[in-house]
């Protein structure tokens, strides 16, 4: 096989793309990348330089991974920023580096992708090896592996790279019927409060809609891009997907484009946005121009779930952080990343960190763990899940 670099995904093929992707969610699928880069959410004004590390025979493209040069480490939920740091205080440049990830997004997903009619192990060994080549070629100081599937970690594992854990909060789908069905599971206390939380977004004249991909409106679109770009705007940034991105979105992802729309007195007062996957919900975005009482925990939560039962997908992700979702039925589960650090020194003093850290991970899990409202799995005693 031989090595080719691509500094655009528009000039890779879309089919031969998507058949080494696969369709279990959007992120890495040619469409959602096509379409951030059409719209320059990715490209060198945003410091997402696409370098895409391919492997081609003569059926056409073999393996591929969707490589980002970056000056920078934002938009990536998977901190590196003392790492950098730490470089600077050495007088060592850490930008650029190599990061081979979904764009914006903290969801565990394949990374080195391989065409399904080749051995997976072996190729993916072969891809890894060039993405080496490639940094070395290129001197940037790294590259790191965001969010990969397990299968992914396994190979990046075996070629000696450095392996991270940190803590999401997932729900899972246990063949619930109805929300009901699903709150029966609770613990008599945390029922009652999910219930109170509800109660009060109901009694406050709320109402929800869903709007999809396929069927919604300028206005709507408009509307909802407004209130996610304000939350982002009171923590003092530009969000990272452009009005643009989200028009695009709608119509290359149709129906995997999720939203739902929280409406008071005829207009849309608050919105979480949402992508489905084949058999997963991935919470996104979420912005509000009111301040009800439980708003936030409805519309991002409990419609979510309430969606996917309805749907009878398998999971829901509702991105990173907050320990206020334990309440409300998500459950703390490991999620990984695999580091190829060039400098020798600095390999070995990070490996020390993150053994140091992933102990700190497992144990702040394990703690979570015995929080969570089921009245079944509350103590800790069972394994913390993993992506």
């Amino acid at each position: 096989m031989r090595t080719e670099h691509h500094d655009s995904f528009a000039e890779l093929d879309a089919e031969q793309w998507d058949a080494l992707a696969g369709d279990t969610q959007p992120f890495i699928g040619h469409a959602f990348l096509a379409t951030l880069e059409r719209t320059a959410c990715i490209g060198a004004r945003s410091g997402w330089q696409p370098l895409v590390v391919a492997l081609h025979d003569e059926r056409g493209l073999a393996a591929a991974a969707p490589g980002f040069l970056k000056p920078h480490s934002y938009g990536e939920f998977v901190f590196d920023f003392s790492w950098a740091q730490a470089y600077a205080r050495s007088g060592l440049a850490y930008y650029p580096k190599l990061v081979i990830a979904a764009p914006f997004t903290p969801a565990t997903g394949p990374r080195l992708l391989v065409r399904p009619d080749l051995d997976f192990a072996a190729t993916a060994a072969q891809l890894v090896a060039a993405i080496e080549q490639t940094a070395a070629a290129r001197r940037v100081s790294s590259v790191h592996v965001l969010f990969p599937a397990g299968r992914d970690l396994d190979v990046l594992a075996a070629a000696g790279w450095l392996t991270r854990r940190d803590c999401q909060f997932h729900w899972s789908n246990a063949g619930y019927a109805t929300f009901d069905d699903f709150l029966a599971t609770f613990t008599a206390e945390k029922r009652k409060k999910a219930r109170r939380e509800r109660r009060r977004v109901e009694e406050s004249g709320i109402r929800f809609t869903t709007l999809l991909g396929t069927t919604i409106g300028e206005r709507d679109l408009t509307e909802v891009w407004a209130l996610h770009r304000d939350t982002f705007v009171r923590h003092g940034n530009e969000p990272y997907l452009s009005l643009e991105f989200f028009r695009e979105a709608a119509r290359q992802l149709g129906d995997r484009l999720v939203i739902k729309a929280a409406r008071f007195e005829g207009r849309n007062v608050a919105a979480a946005i949402f992508f489905r996957g084949r058999e997963t919900l991935y919470g996104r975005y979420w912005g509000a121009a009111v301040d009800f009482h439980s708003l936030h925990f409805e519309t991002c939560y409990h419609q979510g779930i309430e969606f996917c039962i309805a749907e009878g997908l398998a999971r829901f992700e509702p991105g990173t952080q907050g320990e206020h979702k334990v309440s409300r039925g998500f459950e703390p589960t490991l999620t990984r990343s695999a580091h190829h650090i060039v400098d020798s020194r600095f390999r070995a003093a990070i490996s020390d960190f993150l053994h140091r850290e992933a102990r700190m991970v497992d144990e702040y899990a394990a703690a979570v763990q015995r929080h969570v409202p089921y009245r079944d799995r509350r103590g800790g005693g069972g394994a913390i899940a993993e992506e």
